[in-house]
């Protein structure tokens, strides 16, 4: 019998410093399992861990990717095992390893309601022959094929991410079936993650289900002026920086809206892409305006370098928990402009700068415009999010928090197993 997160009373959650009001990481579990190592053998030694469900790394795309990246790299360098399964033809990395991660590079349905959904499949299938004791999913959408791993005895833990059901991009049959893998995400791993309070919260009140609250991370640093720049030709802080998605959910129309009403010699930058939406690029890039650049995909040095040199950073979505992109500009001295979304909201406390998303590109010029008006300001809320980086979004408080929640995980295991 497979039971729901929380579903033991034995089991209680955890709690460590992370994020603004901490994360607590949640294990429970009552699935016996057999995988060639006792479960005890495995609590203080060297976990065996799968990552399933992004399109692998190096990170190229989304949060998934840029989360299984550096939370990976990390436990690899805490002396853990760790695999990610990749996407073909998505990742086109050509090594059989990267930053110590073992890769499994698997093909997928292009289609974009297929391709998520079959990789994970064939991945959860090959994972059942590994001998991982922890198998960590992303994306809700893959949850109905998370008892896969437990016929093999591994502990599964799913991070669910935001709401992704008021994505844009699907459908009304594909918002169903994603609303309804939020039943599965709290029937079928062993325990969740939810990478915002607000979600966590959602999940709480809807489904009644208690999650490991772990926010994403970033690296607090500078990056000085360089060739991507002179690329673009672009000067450092004469510019305002989107990054991420090029989908409607992501609202870069906004930006590029608001932008163009305002009277500035600064630049705007949008630094993105994105499969299977072809029609909204298309009328984000039919824009006359020269000062508005779009630079496709950018990523690594690149796009640090960009986004530290940035005048301001604008994150314009309207969906999703925590967003990766945001914390790295905050943790670059970036001031930042957000989506008022309560997950936005939570993520930039009091050092950074909201709009009204209803509203739109209206009320993002306004916010721009006063800005652009007071340097001084702008310096300072940058110095004020790379500050709440340091206090709340370090990569080392996450992989803390998942390398507990993978313990405390092996730990039931360990006393459900028979002497």
């Amino acid at each position: 019998m497979l039971h729901r997160p929380g579903a033991r009373a034995a089991a209680r959650p955890e709690s460590r410093a992370q994020g603004p009001a901490g994360p607590s990481t949640h294990s429970t579990g009552s699935h016996s399992v057999r995988n060639g190592s006792s479960g005890l053998d495995r609590v203080g030694s060297a976990i065996r861990i799968a990552i399933l469900g992004t399109r692998g790394v190096p990170a190229r795309y989304s949060g998934f990717e840029t989360c299984a990246e550096e939370l990976g790299a990390r436990l690899v360098a805490r002396g853990h095992d760790v695999t990610v399964y990749c996407r073909v033809p998505h990742i086109t990395y050509g090594g059989r390893t990267y930053r110590g991660m073992q890769l499994i590079k698997l093909p997928t349905i292009r289609r974009k309601h297929l391709d998520t959904i079959t990789h994970s499949l064939l991945s959860s299938v090959h994972a059942l022959a590994m001998r991982y004791d922890v198998a960590l999913f992303c994306n809700v959408g893959v949850s109905p094929l998370t008892w896969i791993p437990r016929l093999a005895g591994q502990r599964v833990v799913l991070n669910v991410d935001g709401l992704d059901w008021k994505r844009q991009k699907w459908g009304r049959v594909a918002r169903w079936y994603i609303r309804a893998t939020e039943h599965t995400a709290t029937r079928f791993p062993h325990a969740i993650v939810t990478d915002s309070r607000r979600v966590q919260q959602y999940y709480l009140e809807r489904h009644g289900a208690p999650s490991a609250y772990i926010a994403y991370g970033a690296v607090p640093m500078t990056v000085p002026p360089g060739p991507h720049l002179t690329r673009y030709g672009l000067e450092p802080r004469r510019y305002v920086l989107f990054v991420g998605r090029l989908v409607p959910e992501n609202c870069a129309h906004h930006l590029v809206d608001a932008f163009a009403g305002l009277t500035t010699p600064f630049k705007c930058v949008v630094v993105g892409d994105a499969p299977y939406a072809g029609a909204y690029i298309r009328s984000l890039t039919a824009t006359t305006d020269p000062r508005i650049t779009f630079t496709g995909y950018l990523f690594g040095e690149g796009y640090r370098e960009l986004a530290s040199n940035a005048y301001c950073f604008v994150e314009t979505s309207e969906v999703g928990g925590t967003h990766p992109a945001l914390l790295e500009a905050m943790g670059l001295a970036t001031c930042v402009v957000v989506n008022g979304t309560p997950e936005n909201l939570e993520s930039i406390g009091d050092a950074g700068f909201a709009y009204d998303g209803a509203v739109g590109a209206p009320a993002l010029r306004k916010v721009l415009e006063r800005l652009l008006r007071d340097p001084v300001m702008v310096v300072e809320h940058g110095r004020r999010g790379q500050e709440r980086v340091r206090q709340h979004y370090s990569w080392e408080a996450v992989t803390d928090a998942y390398e507990q929640l993978f313990r405390g995980l092996l730990r039931s295991r360990a006393t459900e197993e028979p002497a």
